[in-house]
């Protein structure tokens, strides 16, 4: 088209930011841009204009496109000449925005018909298998001459969706007049340019096209900000952006300091940001810099755009609930209602679902319900009907069935639905330390909530004056990391193929269920390895081939990691044996407490004489009502492995032993539910094998206590010799200077078994009866050749005076001995000097031998 030099320079500016600028001034159209379609149907002209060149058919359809993605912020400019008369099978669509090259198919876009019934020009929205839609509605007859119908058409469309629609009926582009305005955001893609025309045979070679100019001069806009997942954002903008800029991580930044991981352009003008941790719940606000569009149009300054998040709520994994708090004796109330609680905690940075939640103790389970746990957020569990007496202390869910809580201590657990552990703490009153909060009212509150794998280090009482903090963060938080790896409290044979390794603390599951970590000597191999919940306290090992009796053996286990990460990383080794079967007598009463002082509780020990490794789990405790063994507690329920000559005591309370006896070992104190009642005037302790034979039993008097104590209380009675029997003779009251009782060590008042190398002798010869435990009685030891010896026992003073019979009548075994604690026949004690044993002995025949022994009754000065 021939053009005067003042119109060239008028669309000067037009032509230099044009992302799509077609004159036909180099006499074709195949390059520069490349259209496609039916372009044997048309030619550029001696006028340097596109025309029509189709088939003299009525109905024809011709079509020509070129590649352009312009889509908003832009301006579509051309020049046309319709030579005919348009009507209903006469017009030109000129495709503005398609999403298909096929502009006669199944496409969906925006276009501007010049022509039709109306004669007129309009915009129009074309919807995939639908009529086209008016979006600007143009003058109708605006398009009425049969032979020459000039017009330039000017179409803009915002950055906010607003078209606007102008023709300039001079064709010189000096003179538009608008058709109108409309938003409309249905379409924000283009992969198309092009033109459509219809025509009846006449007019095939009736239509003209000249000064095609697509130009976008505005950056890009940021239409949406929509999250797919906790840590992925997608960003739409307004039109197609440049790659290079579009995935660079630098230019988005979230909430001022996170920038993404990944930048992807997934089409054309959408980015996906991945992000290494969960945006915020509420509201985000990311930034975007330095992006463009496919035309160089860059950002001038950053943008930032805010987008809401709400985290999806998930059920909790490992250790992603918590509960923080427990209220296992609710009276006597400090502050709070008198009611048994837990307390949840959110300790993740996701919304957590209760929904299905198995919560449980020792006996019994509920679900807790449909409810959500925020990030962080804190929540008291109570009974239905006490929801709205906690509702005042923050988040209250209530449940029915609320499981019990012992006073002193249970295993609860928290599992999903399917029964895959979240939670499992196994508390118990001495994680109080303090006796008084210990007695009730106030609650146990976790230290540090980021350290769920530990116990007792990590609960205490609570500090708040009402008595605990349900529903809010615990009134002793603090941080209190566990640093220390985990050790190996002992290893139990618990069948000839299998052992029990028990450690002091949680274990990391995975890290040690691996065998190679374990080996043993002797050589055994271990074929396989478990990690047993809920506390991964306890580690069992099957091995390939059973362990020999009375065979000592040492484990040692490499790479041991602790629930918080702690590596042990020295080998930890610990020694033990297969438990053999055991007999009566192997396991005997060794000390009993039975008259303990005001506050203060029995104890009963045991020990090994054996020279076997005895189990003691399953072994129970009883006493004598009405003539028969009742009132049976078991000892223990776990694997209890007693050494050869290993001591246990048995005790309700281990802390009120140590607080009364400081010298007491600690190490062999095992903690009984209840022991069965031991009065303190005379009882009978009883000790049970598994399969309920008697192992040993000892009845016990308070005269057997030396005579010239003068408080009882707090005075225990000790085994004098190990291999003696289990009766009074061979039991005395502890030293005064052991501090009354010896638990878990050596009895202050032991003997070894005398070596008798006559029938009688006395050990020791000088004896200070004062009860400081040394040498406050004497023995009479005997050994004869064979049974059914009677014996008659006198002490004489020097001056030969009877001063107490010791002995009457007495059936001896082959050895034993007798005990002479310095006592006069009336219960005063005897004083210093000698002292004679007349010994009148009979055998089976009657016949009668006389024996007499010297001992001295000596003083401490």
């Amino acid at each position: 088209m021939k053009q005067t030099l003042l119109i060239l320079l008028l669309l000067f500016p037009y032509f230099l930011n044009a992302q799509l600028q077609e004159n036909f001034a180099d006499g074709n159209f195949t390059q520069s841009p490349t259209w496609s379609g039916n372009t044997e149907s048309f030619v550029v002209n001696t006028s340097g204009q596109l025309q029509s060149n189709g088939p003299a058919v009525t109905g024809s359809t011709l079509v020509l496109t070129t590649p352009l993605q312009a889509v908003t912020g832009t301006v579509w400019e051309f020049w046309a000449n319709l030579r005919l008369a348009t009507s209903s099978g006469n017009y030109a669509d000129i495709f503005l925005i398609s999403d298909s090259d096929d502009l006669n198919g199944n496409n969906s876009g925006y276009f501007v018909r010049i022509g039709g019934t109306p004669d007129e020009v309009s915009l129009f929205r074309k919807d995939r298998g639908g009529n086209p839609v008016y979006v600007i509605n143009g003058q109708d007859g605006t398009i009425g001459s049969s032979t020459n119908n000039v017009v330039r058409v000017r179409v803009t469309r915002s950055i906010s969706q607003e078209w606007h629609l102008e023709i300039d009926l001079t064709g010189q582009g000096q003179s538009y007049q608008s058709q109108g305005t409309a938003t409309d955001a249905t379409y924000t893609r283009s992969g198309y340019f092009g033109i459509l025309l219809r025509y009846s045979s006449a007019n095939s070679r009736n239509f003209y096209f000249d000064d095609f100019n697509v130009t976008d001069t505005t950056p890009p806009a940021l239409v949406a900000a929509q999250t797919l997942s906790p840590q992925q954002l997608e960003l739409r903008f307004n039109e197609p952006l440049a790659q290079q800029q579009a995935t660079n991580t630098a230019n988005y930044t979230l909430n001022g300091n996170l920038q993404p991981t990944t930048a992807t352009l997934t089409e054309a003008g959408t980015v996906q940001l991945q992000f290494s941790q969960a945006f915020s719940s509420g509201t985000n606000i990311i930034s975007i810099t330095n992006l463009s569009d496919l035309y160089g149009n860059t950002l001038a300054e950053p943008v930032q755009s805010s987008f809401s998040f709400v985290l999806p709520a998930v059920l909790p994994g490992y250790n992603e609930l918590l509960i923080t708090e427990i209220m296992a004796r609710e009276t006597p109330a400090v502050g709070l209602p008198a009611q048994e609680y837990i307390e949840l905690f959110n300790p993740t940075n996701r919304v957590l679902t209760l929904q299905g939640i198995r919560y449980s103790d020792a006996t019994s389970t509920t679900i807790l319900p449909n409810v959500q746990l925020q990030p962080g957020e804190y929540a008291v569990v109570v009974p239905n009907n006490q929801v709205q007496n906690f509702t005042q202390f923050g988040r209250a869910i209530g449940i029915s069935n609320f499981p019990s809580l012992n006073n002193t201590g249970e295993l609860l657990q928290l599992r999903q639905p399917n029964g895959r552990l979240i939670f499992a703490v196994n508390y118990n009153d001495t994680w109080y330390k303090d006796n008084t909060k210990r007695n009730g009212g106030w609650s146990l509150e976790m230290i540090d909530v980021s350290n769920p794998c530990t116990g007792f280090e990590n609960w205490t009482a609570a500090a708040d004056p009402r008595g605990g903090t349900p529903a809010q963060p615990n009134s002793v938080a603090t941080s209190n990391p566990d640093t220390t790896p985990p050790q190996l409290l002992d290893v139990t044979a618990t069948a000839p193929d299998r052992l029990l390794l028990r450690f002091n603390e949680r274990l990391d599951s995975a890290q040690v269920a691996t065998p190679v970590r374990y080996n043993l000597s002797p050589a055994v191999a271990v074929s396989s390895v478990q990690v047993q919940g809920p506390l991964f306290t306890e580690v069992v090992l099957q091995l390939a081939n059973p362990l020999q009796e009375l065979q000592q053996y040492t484990l040692s286990a490499t790479g041991i990691v602790d629930c918080a990460g702690n590596l042990n990383s020295q080998p930890i080794r610990a020694t033990f044996a297969l438990p053999s079967a055991p007999a009566p007598g192997d396991v005997v009463i060794n000390e009993v407490l039975f008259n303990p002082r005001t506050g203060g509780v029995d104890f009963v020990e045991l020990v090994n004489r054996s020279s076997k490794y005895l189990n003691l789990q399953n072994w129970q405790l009883a006493n004598i009502s009405n003539d028969s063994v009742a009132n049976h507690r078991t000892i223990t329920a776990t694997s209890y492995v007693l050494a050869p000559g290993q001591y246990v005591v048995l005790t309700s309370n281990p802390e009120n032993i140590k607080m009364n006896y400081p010298a007491g070992r600690e190490e062999t104190f095992l903690r009984m539910t209840s022991l069965p009642a031991y009065p303190d005037a005379a009882g009978t302790v009883v000790v049970l094998q598994p399969n309920a034979r008697i192992a040993d039993r000892f009845d016990y008097n308070q005269n057997m206590h030396f005579g010239l104590l003068d408080d009882l209380n707090g005075v225990s009675l000790e085994r004098i010799r190990l291999e003696g029997p289990t009766t009074g003779s061979n039991f005395h009251s502890a030293a005064s200077a052991a501090g009354y009782a010896t638990p878990g060590y050596l009895n202050s008042q032991a003997q070894e078994q005398q070596v008798v190398a006559n029938i009688f002798s006395v050990e020791p010869k000088v004896f200070t009866p004062d009860g400081d435990g040394l040498h406050d009685f004497t023995t009479l030891n005997y050994s004869t050749d064979r049974t059914g010896f009677m014996a008659n026992i006198t002490v004489f003073d020097e001056r030969g005076r009877e001063i107490r019979k010791l002995v009457r009548n007495e059936l001896l075994a082959t050895n034993g001995f007798f005990r002479w604690d310095g006592l006069r026949e009336d219960g005063t004690k005897a004083a210093i000097g000698y002292y004679l044993f007349y010994i009148e002995l009979f055998d089976l025949d009657g016949r009668k031998s006389v024996h007499k022994e010297k001992v001295v009754v000596g003083g401490v000065f």
